[in-house]
């Protein structure tokens, strides 16, 4: 059987590189039985529905994003061969575990108790074992999980992240997307600055960067600055 090889010319695998190509990543789909159902489910979870978009030769791509995530899910008709309820391992990052579950079960969701794993990887078996009642010790970070399925048994995960590990979050913003960020919020700050009470601007543009990362509007983002500044006070 052929093994690949780097070519000599295909430069280094590992280390700094000289220039960095950003690859983020935004889509996953998971295999769905029926679409509508499917559709009516993430719906019912909150989510933002993105897309719905059927085609003559009868594909379809639904999508539809979490709050406040960068990354979204597609499901339709022919995207995947895999079968329906296979997505497993599905992570939802939350910084309150206790109240996203709580909003999913007033939604109307089926959500496990928290727990926290009783061995490494507790969280991902299926068949819930080795699974300790209640989060982890004083709540501690990437420690506490929740779970869930939609309905072809494709299963979710909520873990409770309170202080990220370092090189995450804002740290992986390039040079080009915070300059935009920065350029817009100018913007929205230059309308709001006129009317406004008198405050540190680092502190409006602080919950404006903040509300951007979380995946919100830019009218959004400006309600959170406007928030964070008069709440303040």
């Amino acid at each position: 059987m052929a093994t690949l090889r780097p070519s000599p010319s295909s430069g280094p695998i590992s280390g700094v590189s000289a220039e960095r190509i950003d690859m983020k990543f935004e889509v996953t789909v998971i295999p769905v039985a029926d679409v509508d159902r499917s559709k009516e489910f993430y719906a019912k979870l909150g989510w933002r529905l993105d897309a719905d978009f059927p085609f003559d030769n009868g594909w379809r791509v639904v999508q539809f994003t979490p709050p406040g995530s960068g990354c979204s899910v597609q499901f339709g008709t022919k995207m995947t061969s895999a079968a329906p309820g296979s997505a497993q391992g599905l992570y939802l990052i939350v910084s309150d575990i206790e109240a996203a579950r709580r909003d999913l079960v007033a939604r109307g969701i089926e959500v496990s108790e928290v727990f926290h794993p009783g061995t490494p990887g507790a969280q991902c078996k299926i068949d819930g074992s080795d699974r300790i009642s209640g989060p982890a010790a004083e709540h501690a970070t990437y420690g506490s999980f929740a779970t869930f399925r939609d309905p072809d048994g494709n299963g979710w995960l909520f873990q409770e992240v309170t202080t990220r590990l370092p090189g995450r979050g804002l740290s992986n913003l390039d040079v080009a997307t915070l300059t935009e960020l920065l350029i817009e919020a100018e913007k929205h700050h230059g309308e709001y600055e006129p009317t406004a009470p008198k405050h540190n601007w680092s502190d409006w543009y602080a919950a404006y960067i903040v509300a951007g990362q979380d995946g919100k509007t830019p009218d959004e983002a400006a309600k959170d600055g406007k928030i964070h500044v008069e709440g303040a006070r």
